[in-house]
């Protein structure tokens, strides 16, 4: 879904004190100074705030919320069939919008992977990698390990280098932590960045 206009978002219908100044979307948006019109994903649940702040950058927005369904427990990701229920990767892919491959200049993954069993964070990111163009900029939060709670957690765009958060969720997290060394053998070698924040949150960016 392609929004250009303040009337398709979800208005923010709360807020928190949870404003994170971020030096990865300060690392994305000093690596696109030089795009006119950056073309971008967002993987999450749209806001009006976040809309506001892209649109006044000039961004031409996509948005796919695969966040909010898997946040909600939707059973399509599972077939329960089996003896031991299988989570459907091939489903969560399909929640992606069919763009191009190389047309975007930005994703925001936010907490997407942290969402996910382990054997299904390898091909989400291949297919989210994918959309980007050569110098895009794949954007992600990842729980630390002492982050036990938060998977209702809904984050968003507050200005261009700061994110908001609400609420602080209190659901846990179903699978275990994502650790640094598995995201650095998802991308290309050298093309990753890992920034520690003070909620308990990492921020991931790789160019492409």
């Amino acid at each position: 879904m392609l929004l250009t206009s303040r009337q398709e978002s979800v208005k923010t219908s709360s807020r928190s004190d949870a404003r994170m100044p971020s030096h990865g979307l300060d690392w994305l948006w000093q690596q696109l100074r030089d795009v006119r019109r950056p073309h971008i994903l967002d993987c999450g649940p749209l806001r009006q705030a976040t809309l506001d702040v892209l649109l006044r950058r000039g961004v031409k927005l996509y948005v796919g919320d695969v966040i909010s369904p898997l946040q909600r427990g939707n059973p399509k990701f599972w077939d329960k069939t089996k003896k031991v229920p299988q989570f459907l990767t091939k489903v969560l892919l399909e929640q992606i919008p069919d763009l191009p491959a190389g047309s975007q200049d930005g994703v925001f993954c936010w907490h997407l992977l942290d969402l996910i069993p382990s054997q299904a964070v390898a091909p989400a990111v291949e297919r989210l990698f994918s959309l980007l163009k050569p110098g895009g900029i794949f954007f992600a939060i990842l729980r630390q390990p002492y982050l036990a709670d938060g998977s209702d957690t809904v984050c968003w765009l507050e200005s261009l280098n700061s994110i908001q958060t609400a609420p602080e969720g209190k659901k846990p997290f179903a699978y275990p932590v994502i650790t640094n060394r598995v995201i650095e053998n998802l991308f290309p070698a050298g093309s990753v960045k890992i920034f520690l924040t003070r909620s308990g949150r990492r921020e991931v960016v790789a160019l492409k």
